[in-house]
């Protein structure tokens, strides 16, 4: 008797989407303008100002989504509805919601907080490495805002937990100029104190630190909010960020006065926001004007219980198909049978068949990109820069790696799951799939590292013989039935295994001499531990408190690096 899977209820809005395949891109000149009153504004804000930062980010026309977004925000839609944008990584989705956020805001007379985009916190999965990723990603949609809201008169603020909290505030809150030699009332300076952005990039968790804490920093005026990579922000409660923003942006139903409300609203708009409550036709209760709400993913859930949090003003789903998972429509998926044990020869037999394209490699974890990279650069001269990108790195390091692969120094990245989702590195050919990823999310993002932005690209997955069933029905979930057999020469195979040996060899000699010397230093630390607490001595004791910690720290590294040479061959 066969058992029926238990399927999750859709939400009748998410049944009927529109797909974004329906609409073409645009020229930035033909970008539609519906309104005629507001053509000559809209052709001098394009081909004026807007058209010229756009020509220098490198874009001469809007892609599908982008035009989708634009109908329903400046077009006819207005911003009636809330949206929700399914679309597949690469194809535009954080200049989809930035270009209608900057062009609504150009119009504003008085500098407040309009605009909120949200990203995943650093805090999420340390040990995966996912701190530098989501650091990155702000600053990439930090750096989309600023490199078009300052045409029109806008300001951008970054706030996240890597920075100095202090120079964030200097930064967000503007402070009014007091003379000297005259007494001020604190409470007047603070009434004073005025927002330094018109739209900020941030993390909930640095959020929740200015709401809690920094004066002067509001969300009265808020009118966009923006969730980017919703999944994953509504899978954890980040300190309930989301109840707080709604709780504090929502409109004040029981006012009294509603006209008068209306009548300051209008008279007074540039000064206040005052959200009146409206009725529209069947939306009773809603706030007009509301806080319009924009979510994105590229694989947003369709977990009612999880999209509720959100409370959505008539929400649109706008995807890429029918499918919910979508793969990008240029990509080309290859899978590389390996045989046992041989799985890092036939990744370096095929890094030497791309040459120098640009490349990145996805392990499973931080360690395994460690011993990976370790072993790639031990085989010798292969013609070819590699670098590891991981948690394991401090920041610098990992800036300064991501800096040298943009600019084409070195040619490819080993890293973990830390890239897999919204790290745009142009020109990025191939992607490599050294272990299976377990999900078909995870496919999706790591893929999605390459055929960005209408490009071509390639991703390859390397598999044992028992993985390629499993492999096949992850791939099933995309609607991906078959994916072609890519195969290396066997001889490029063979002619590898002298330099395989070789560099496992040296990677045991330098394990055992590492070990060893480690070793006869922890002795000498215990010793004298032990020689200090007989005496009892206190001298120098934060030297030697110093020492035991760095050689605790160096001993865990022994312990993940005499893994290596077994785990490697896997």
């Amino acid at each position: 008797m066969e058992v029926k899977k238990r399927s999750t209820p859709i939400l009748p809005w998410m049944r009927s989407p529109v797909d974004v395949n329906q609409f073409e891109a645009c020229a930035l000149n033909l970008v539609p303008c519906l309104d005629p009153r507001l053509t000559v504004l809209i052709i001098d804000f394009f081909q004026v100002r807007l058209e010229v930062a756009l020509d220098k980010m490198g874009f001469s026309s809007l892609f599908p989504v982008q035009v989708a977004v634009w109908q329903e925000t400046i077009g006819p839609g207005a911003f009636e509805r809330d949206l929700c944008i399914n679309s597949p990584t690469g194809s535009g989705k954080t200049l989809a919601y930035a270009l209608p956020i900057v062009q609504k805001l150009s119009t504003r007379s008085v500098k407040c907080l309009r605009a909120l985009v949200v990203l995943p916190t650093r805090d999420l999965a340390l040990q995966e490495g996912l701190t530098c990723r989501f650091l990155v990603r702000l600053v990439q949609v930090k750096e989309v805002f600023a490199a078009i809201a300052p045409a029109v008169g806008l300001s951008v603020g970054l706030a996240v937990g890597q920075s100095s909290i202090a120079d964030e505030i200097s930064e967000l809150i503007k402070r009014p100029k007091l003379e000297a030699g005259i007494c001020y009332d604190p409470e007047d300076v603070t009434c004073e104190l005025q927002s330094s952005v018109d739209i900020l990039v941030a993390t909930p968790g640095r959020l929740m630190d200015h709401i809690n804490s920094t004066k002067g920093f509001t969300l009265e005026h808020l009118c966009y909010l923006v969730v980017d990579e919703t999944d994953r922000l509504l899978r954890e409660a980040y300190q309930s960020w989301l109840p707080t923003v709604l709780q504090l942006t929502q409109s004040n139903e029981e006012s009294l006065f509603p006209l008068a409300n209306s009548f300051l609203s209008s008279t007074f708009g540039s000064l206040k926001t005052i959200r009146r409550c409206g009725v529209e036709r069947g939306f009773k209760g809603k706030p007009h004007p509301r806080l319009v709400k924009m979510v994105l993913s590229a694989t947003l859930t369709q977990d009612p219980s999880k999209l509720a949090q959100l409370n959505l003003h008539h929400p649109l789903l706008m995807t890429t198909g029918k499918r919910r998972y979508q793969l990008p429509e240029k990509l080309e998926s290859y899978k590389l049978i390996c045989e046992s044990n041989l799985r890092p020869l036939y990744l370096v037999a095929l890094l030497q068949e791309l040459g120098e394209e640009k490349c990145i490699v996805f392990t499973s974890s931080t360690e395994s990109t460690h011993r990976l990279c370790t072993l790639l650069n031990l085989f010798g001269d292969l013609g070819i820069k590699i670098k590891e990108y991981s948690g394991l790195q401090r920041q610098s390091r990992r800036s300064k790696t991501l800096k040298s692969f943009r600019e084409g120094k070195v040619q490819v990245l080993v890293s973990s799951d830390a890239m897999t989702r919204g790290m745009d590195v142009q020109g990025v050919r191939n992607v490599i799939n050294y272990d299976i990823p377990a999900y078909i999310k995870t496919y999706i993002h790591r893929a999605g590292r390459t055929a960005r932005a209408g490009q071509a690209g390639r991703c390859f997955t390397l598999l044992h013989k028992y993985e390629v069933k499993r492999f096949k029905k992850m791939l099933q979930k995309a609607d991906n039935e078959s994916v072609p057999h890519y195969s290396v020469p066997s001889s490029s195979i063979e002619s590898l295994r002298a330099a395989y040996n070789s560099a496992l060899k040296l990677k045991v000699f330098i394990v055992y001499n590492v070990s060893s010397a480690l070793g006869k230093l922890k002795e000498t630390v215990e010793s004298e531990a032990s020689r200090k607490r007989k005496f009892g001595s206190k001298q120098k004791l934060p030297v030697l408190i110093g020492r035991h910690k760095c050689n605790t720290l160096m001993l865990g590294c022994i312990e993940v690096t005499t893994k290596w040479v077994g785990a490697v061959q896997k």
